[in-house]
């Protein structure tokens, strides 16, 4: 009964050991736990709504009517005789306004109002980017994760391997040449690993810097590599590029543009200013009220520099506009083609490549096994094999960071079809 009770107390503390194990595992980063942490952490998005918070103050600003000016003047002062110091001064006070004509207010608030619609573009640009980027570093982590794991089966398989070969080499029907070949392949295949090992490692940090943080407070992530779908045509991602931020942003801009050849166009336009004041004369202690009226002749500087100015901008914006779309219908060709190419080699991978292999490895191991086979078959089928299965996760990894730049181009268009890929 004490045995018992005593395997029963330690059954109980083995169990609670592993569920405190498990509580403490830490749990794997899923790609909308990095897009959540990425749109709320990276400074890329808090400078852009900066920029949005700047064209608003510009904005108020814009708005603002001329300040008045109060003026003080004293003639008839510091002279000699009879004006020595302030015997004789004579004092006005004065009042002025300046009131814009011809519409400048309004053109500089319209100027800075589309200034701060573009701003509000770029900030959705800027987060449709980011997101974009760091579903790419999640993909990158996620590969090299599957990358990992393909070459620590196959070191696996090697290491499996060894008492088999040390059992032959004793009986006389293997050399030591070929437990030296075998040492070498097994030797080469841990250095692949920890290589990829390595390459996990830096591509976390990577992902990490997308979500704002020093280093990557996650170890593994969670991701389904082998979630396929068919590719949307180009056309319909061409179509689909026009709703792009940086596409649209430039109809802001092109608004701006506009405004500030009005604008430019306006400056000339003379300016009232109105002025009201008192004049208090020293003699008669009388006070008697003065009035004030200046407009400046626009004849030298009609801002004709500045009107060509602001139309060769408006211009160069429309040209800015076309090479953006031009850059990114190249990059959504590219990533369509990406999709098309990884999906036509994953396919021949699962349905010929891989079952082939795995085959080839069977029969061969079986014939190493009955000594009808040497070493170097042996070993050249694992290898095969392990080509094989790491060219399927480079496939993959290319399929799924096309997919995450055709949506950060065109804001979620990729499987439009909605049914799996073969």
């Amino acid at each position: 009964m004490a045995v018992s009770f005593r395997a029963a107390a330690l059954a109980a503390v083995a169990s609670s050991l592993c569920c405190a194990a498990a509580a403490q595992a830490p749990r794997p980063l899923s790609l909308a736990e990095a897009l959540q942490k990425a749109s709320h952490a990276h400074p890329r998005l808090f400078i852009a709504d900066r920029d949005i918070a700047i064209a608003e103050a510009r904005r108020l600003q814009a708005g603002v009517r001329p300040n008045p000016q109060l003026s003080l003047e004293i003639d008839n002062a510091f002279g000699s005789g009879g004006y020595r110091w302030l015997r004789a001064a004579e004092a006005t006070l004065q009042l002025s306004q300046v009131f814009e004509l011809g519409g400048k207010r309004d053109a500089r608030v319209a100027v800075a109002a589309a200034e701060h619609d573009a701003a509000r573009h770029q900030l959705a640009a800027a987060r449709l980017e980011l997101l974009a980027e760091t579903t790419t570093a999640f993909v990158a982590v996620a590969g090299a994760q599957r990358r990992a794991l393909v070459l620590d089966r196959q070191l696996a398989a090697l290491d499996r391997l060894t008492p088999l070969l040390r059992q032959r080499v004793e009986a006389g029907a293997s050399s030591e040449a070929d437990a030296a070949r075998a040492q070498v392949a097994i030797d080469l295949a841990r250095i692949d690993r920890d290589r990829a090992r390595t390459a996990a490692a830096g591509a976390r940090r990577d992902l990490a810097s997308f979500m704002g943080l020093a280093q990557p407070d996650f170890t593994v992530v969670a991701g389904d590599l082998d979630r396929l779908a068919r590719p949307p045509g180009f056309a319909a991602v061409l179509a689909a590029i026009d709703g792009n931020p940086q596409l649209t942003r430039w109809t802001a801009i092109r608004a701006q543009r506009d405004a500030e050849i009005l604008a430019a166009r306006l400056k000339p336009t003379p300016d009232l200013q109105l002025g009201v004041g008192l004049r208090h004369y020293r003699d008669s202690g009388s006070v008697a009220a003065r009035l004030g009226v200046s407009v400046p002749i626009p004849v030298w500087d009609r801002n004709a520099g500045g009107v060509a100015e602001a139309r060769e901008t408006a211009a160069k914006a429309a040209g800015e506009r076309d090479q953006a779309r031009l850059a990114l219908t190249a990059t959504a060709g590219r990533a369509v083609d990406a999709m098309a190419g990884a999906l036509q080699e994953l396919d021949t991978l699962r349905r010929a490549v891989l079952p082939n292999a795995r085959k080839a490895l069977a029969a061969v191991e079986a014939s190493y096994a009955q000594g009808r086979l040497p070493l170097l078959d042996l070993l050249e089928s694992y290898r095969t094999l392990a080509e094989a299965e790491l060219r399927e996760v480079e496939a993959l990894a290319a399929y799924h960071t096309a997919v995450a730049t055709i949506e950060g181009l065109t804001g979620g268009l990729s499987t439009p079809s909605g049914r799996s890929a073969p």
